[in-house]
């Protein structure tokens, strides 16, 4: 039988509030990170996901989403979606809902998200 596998892969998540996001790494190199604005009390904006081309299709993204979640669910904190990724994460998922902001939820389907984000030209 072969032994082969993924190599346990060592995974950091740091936030990096002076760039305003957070940023993961793998083997210590730098594979996403996701932009936000931390806004009063203690919401977060969740605008944009980036995943370096060499990484995409390796479930950075995902990995990268589900850790950020996590650490906001940890601050206690609350989130708005705006980032398309982000959008298309929560839709497939409702272990993350309680962290949804009740009066700024964001965009509720990932079609709104893009749409939104065409029409500001980004």
């Amino acid at each position: 039988m072969s032994s082969e596998g993924r190599a346990l892969v060592a995974e950091e998540l740091i936030d990096s509030p002076d760039h305003g996001r957070f940023e993961l790494y793998r083997d210590s190199k730098l594979v996403g990170w996701l932009y936000y604005t931390h806004l009063r009390p203690n919401r977060y904006a969740l605008r944009h996901t980036e995943v370096e081309s060499s990484h995409r299709h390796q479930g950075v993204a995902g990995a990268m989403v589900r850790r950020v979640l996590d650490e906001i669910r940890a601050r206690e904190g609350t989130i708005t979606a705006i980032c398309p990724f982000v959008v298309d994460y929560l839709s497939r998922t409702t272990a993350y809902a309680d962290l949804i902001d009740a009066r700024h939820p964001g965009y509720s389907d990932r079609a709104a998200a893009e749409s939104a984000r065409r029409k500001a030209g980004g």
